[in-house]
């Protein structure tokens, strides 16, 4: 199990290697793609992955991201209120016309899966498409997955404090500890080794390890939100695409909660 799960996370390190560095079309498919398997990974859960609720769903992610494409080719600006109110009212005529085949609470799950899914996922394309995207796009891999592998290791060594112990029993406060100041001393060796490149100060250097702070201590939120549905539904794995790390949310639950964090403190403080 060990051997598989290192296997695929060196793939999954070479994969992104390949298409962040690609960025463009190339990121934008995939970040689509993963958007997508990800939503019916978590409509699945949910119960609606194949209802028309649930096609509805990766209907308006599709929409979001070409819309997303339309508006950083500067081809139109888009209005981002109508797209939420189109959304609404299509969820809102489906559940009258359906009706009482589908409850309010399906409707809601199938909006939140559209927001927490696409919408915060969409911000590791939108981040590598930042003046200096494609050096700080990696703090979102790094307040994450960087995180998540400090934490464990401290975690095995010292951890003595549960930090959740229903939700999550294996996790303690030493390895939360250990996995923010791992992502600091990661993020700033990083940020000081590629200072000239990025064209920043010794003082940006600095503001990128503390945004990694941040990402970092959102990024356990996002492993605990997931963790919470799962049990919430009795699931083990959301997927079985990723050996040895399961399906899509299984393995970007933190980056979904870490990109949209990096994106909007690296656009307004670097």
């Amino acid at each position: 199990m060990f051997r598989t799960r290192l296997i695929s996370g060196i793939v999954l390190v070479v994969l992104a290697l390949v298409f962040i560095i690609s960025g463009g079309y190339v990121l934008w498919a995939v970040s689509l793609a993963l958007s997508l398997i990800g939503l019916m990974e978590l409509y699945r859960v949910f119960g609606f992955h194949k209802a028309v609720i649930g096609l509805s769903g990766y209907g308006f992610i599709i929409l979001y991201y070409l819309l997303l494409l339309l508006s950083d080719h500067r081809i139109f600006e888009v209005n981002w209120l109508m797209y939420l109110i189109v959304m609404m009212m299509v969820y809102l005529f489906i559940m009258v016309c359906k009706y009482p085949k589908y409850h309010s609470n399906e409707m809601m799950q199938a909006i939140f899966g559209i927001f927490y899914v696409g919408v915060m996922f969409s911000f590791l394309y939108q981040t590598r498409g930042l003046p200096r995207g494609m050096y700080t796009v990696w703090l979102i891999f790094i307040s994450s997955w960087g995180c998540d592998t400090f934490a464990y290791c401290v975690g095995k060594l010292i951890g003595k404090h549960k930090m959740s112990p229903v939700l999550s029993p294996k996790k303690s406060v030493e390895g939360a500890v250990g996995g923010v100041l791992g992502t600091m001393l990661l993020t700033y060796m990083y940020a000081a080794y590629f200072a000239v490149q990025m064209g920043i100060t010794q003082i940006e250097v600095w503001i990128l390890t503390f945004i990694s702070a941040a990402g970092a201590l959102l990024s356990m939120v996002g492993d605990l939100t997931a963790s919470a549905i799962k049990r919430n539904y009795d699931v083990k794995d959301y997927g079985k695409l990723i050996p040895g790390h399961g399906g899509v949310l299984d393995r970007f639950d933190s980056v979904i909660f870490t990109a949209p964090v990096i994106y909007f403190l690296a656009y307004y403080f670097v």
